[in-house]
């Protein structure tokens, strides 16, 4: 069996996932890449889970609550990897400074810090 790596695109939420990833993982981009992909092709071909099932859950038409356990943990893994994009995607100091108000945050050794608003 030959064992080539081929030049794929893909779709920049699904790189973006995988570097934010890799911090945790300790997985590069490609490696984590290839892990959901693993993760994935074993999960379309086990026969015990209703794919269907699970993307009407995600799709917010299905009952999580009628789905198995496994299936469950598949449902949770996908909102987590949503809910994780859309964090990505947020600039709350951005939108602070657009409505002219002051925020707190912590620094990196977890001190109150306050921001003005910026003119």
């Amino acid at each position: 069996m030959s064992r080539t790596s081929q030049p794929t695109r893909l779709p920049a939420d699904v790189y973006d996932s995988a570097a934010a990833a890799v911090a945790v993982t300790s997985r590069t981009v490609p490696q984590q890449i290839a892990h959901w992909a693993r993760i994935g092709r074993e999960l379309e071909m086990d026969p015990q889970l209703n794919q269907r099932a699970i993307a009407r859950v995600l799709a917010g038409t299905g009952n999580y609550d009628s789905i198995d356990e496994q299936e469950q943990a598949i449902v949770r893994e996908e909102w987590g990897n949503r809910a994780m994009a859309l964090r990505e995607g947020l600039d709350y100091a951005a939108g602070f400074d657009a409505a002219g108000e002051s925020y707190s945050e912590l620094d990196e050794d977890g001190n109150v810090v306050v921001r003005q608003a910026r003119a």
